[in-house]
């Protein structure tokens, strides 16, 4: 007894292990989007995984992947249509895994409107907020329905996607979340209606992704990020009550009932296996990127993402 009290009073003076710190940049402040990395923190996982993770919101929703290139973080949440993009205009990065693994994107239009078919929108205005992957996935959903580019007035409403929809501004946005935007013009009692681009000629890709520089990065405490935000993802599937009460209590700001639908809406779409990833998805994309006239050539696959888990 004397032996076990002594060596209890040892382990009580012993400092607990430090643990590795990240800094993962969000691509937007807190929503339900981020459910997994949220749960993994309030939960402890990233404790268990040996790692105190810093999770910032940015002031730039443009910056996290370029102060990520520039090894002034770990981990940017990003998407993958615009890592395409980046990495042909040279920036050091790689998709290391996954936080939603299908479009969100959809080209909204007014419910009750006057837009029933894609064809209708020949001679009409479309708003979009980043140039470059909606051009490309508006030419794609277009022609497939007989309009093209030159047929419709494309303007800038920068993040102003519902909004100018609402207001008469534009007559559909592209780039529009289908998990919040739907639900926002519903609650302001305009509804909308979605044209789901994956439905109509746009090949499915994450739509949130982790990127690193592969340079950089420690893929070791990248590897046990993925571990501790898969094993909330399971929590969150097991427990979609609860871990919606865990998440919504880390601020009232989140406390509200846009938040509350959209966290019942993302929740199929997070991605069950975050370091997984499957090949030909992005070597498809890679190609309608180039297609499209987009991208000058196709990278391969292992330009674009990396297995961390692999031996």
């Amino acid at each position: 007894m004397k032996k076990l009290l002594v060596t209890l009073a040892f382990l009580a003076a012993t400092p607990a292990m430090a643990q590795d710190k990240m800094t993962v940049l969000l691509d937007w402040f807190i929503n339900p989007d981020h459910g997994p990395i949220i749960i993994a923190e309030e939960n402890g996982y990233f404790a268990e995984q040996g790692l105190e993770v810093e999770i910032v919101a940015p002031a730039d929703p443009s910056a996290p992947p370029r102060l990520v290139a520039a090894g002034q973080a770990d981990l940017a949440v990003s998407y993958q249509p615009q890592l395409h993009f980046q990495i042909h205009e040279g920036l050091p990065l790689k998709r290391v895994g996954t936080l939603v693994a299908t479009p969100l994107n959809c080209l909204l239009v007014l419910k009750d409107g006057p837009i029933k078919s894609l064809s209708d929108l020949k001679g009409k205005k479309i708003g979009f907020s980043v140039a470059g992957v909606e051009e490309a996935v508006l030419k794609a959903m277009l022609e497939g329905n007989g309009v093209m580019l030159d047929d419709i007035e494309m303007i800038n409403v920068n993040f102003s996607l519902s909004p100018s929809l609402m207001s008469g501004q534009v007559d559909a946005v592209i780039g529009a979340f289908r998990n919040f935007e739907l639900n926002q013009m519903d609650i302001e009692g305009v509804p909308g209606r979605c044209f789901y681009i994956e439905e109509e000629g746009v090949p499915p890709y994450d739509e949130l992704i982790y990127v690193a520089n592969p340079d950089r990065m420690d893929a070791d405490k990248v590897a046990r990020f993925l571990a501790a935000t898969e094993k909330a993802t399971q929590y969150i599937v097991n427990n979609p009550e609860k871990s919606w009460e865990i998440f919504a209590a880390t601020s009232t700001e989140l406390q509200d009932e846009l938040n509350a639908r959209a966290w019942v809406d993302t929740l199929p779409r997070f991605a069950l296996r975050p370091a997984g990833f499957d090949a030909g998805r992005y070597s498809r994309f890679e190609k309608f990127l180039k297609d499209s006239g987009m991208i000058p050539s196709i990278n391969p696959v292992d330009e674009i993402t990396i297995d961390v888990t692999a031996e």
